[in-house]
């Protein structure tokens, strides 16, 4: 067997490695190996437990938002709602760090693409793709965080900042850096008029949503002097539609899968 080219070498679009199975040496079009059976089937179970996850994750954000922002019911449902869709982001998150580690890695004498034995977890910091799922899982355990942190109740508005309000905002600026990276990789593995396809859509979609979760992590930080967030509509409307960007983005990976097992 001979090793799918590491992440220094820009012709191979890693992308479409690990979501589709196909290697496409050259930075063009032509596909020089597909996975073999076993592994299309692995990254299709893959794909779908991520795509799956950020919808129903993406899907509860609005819920959660659409409650906050009509005061409906009592004050820990909307809290509730953000929870139950954080633990699907966070799935989606390890999902797509397991889709990195566990990408093809090799082609077999009869030029089919095989993946290396299973992996749970792997620390491949100079991989684009590696580190661009691992700051989206990372990023999804501080919003969790956070999202336990607002169920408690009567906090005052120090510890509001401190338990709640920072790690959303550090969760924020990691899902930034994982969407970064990811449209670096693209930039990087593919001809220019090669970036505009579904996954270059998914993942500018996604990157939207997380600047409008920016947004709304800006907008609920609460004043000390009055307890008051700076901008509960902006807080409120920029999860909606922020969160709406990863429903979308998640069933649009759905797609993004290989052709056949």
């Amino acid at each position: 067997m001979t090793s799918v080219p590491d992440g220094q070498v820009p012709p191979v679009d890693r992308r479409a490695l690990r979501k589709r199975g196909l290697a496409t040496p050259g930075g063009g079009g032509t596909v020089a190996a597909r996975a073999d059976r076993a592994t299309a089937r692995r990254l299709r179970l893959l794909n779908a437990v991520a795509a799956t996850a950020f919808a129903i994750g993406g899907s509860a954000f609005v819920a959660g938002a659409i409650l906050a922002q009509g005061d409906v019911g009592p004050p820990r449902l909307a809290a509730a709602v953000y929870l139950f869709g954080g633990v699907f982001f966070s799935t989606g998150g390890y999902a797509s760090v397991l889709q990195a580690i566990n990408a093809p890695r090799r082609i077999a004498a009869d030029g089919g693409l095989q993946a290396e034995p299973w992996r749970w977890m792997a620390l491949e910091p100079q991989r684009l793709d590696w580190s661009s799922a691992f700051a989206l899982f990372v990023g999804t355990l501080f919003f969790g965080v956070s999202l336990l942190d607002a169920l408690i109740g009567d906090l005052s508005s120090a510890q509001v900042d401190r338990l709640v309000w920072s790690p959303e905002f550090v969760g924020c600026l990691l899902f930034l850096l994982s969407g970064h990276l990811a449209l670096t990789e693209m930039h990087r593995d593919r001809p220019r008029g090669r970036r505009t396809d579904l996954g270059w859509w998914i993942v500018v979609v996604n990157q939207l949503g997380s600047a409008l979760f920016l947004v709304a992590a800006i907008a609920a930080f609460v004043r000390p002097a009055n307890g008051d967030e700076i901008a509960v509509g902006i807080a409120n409307w920029g999860t909606l539609t922020g969160a709406f960007c990863f429903a979308v983005a998640g069933v649009m990976q759905e797609f993004e899968r290989p052709v056949s097992a």
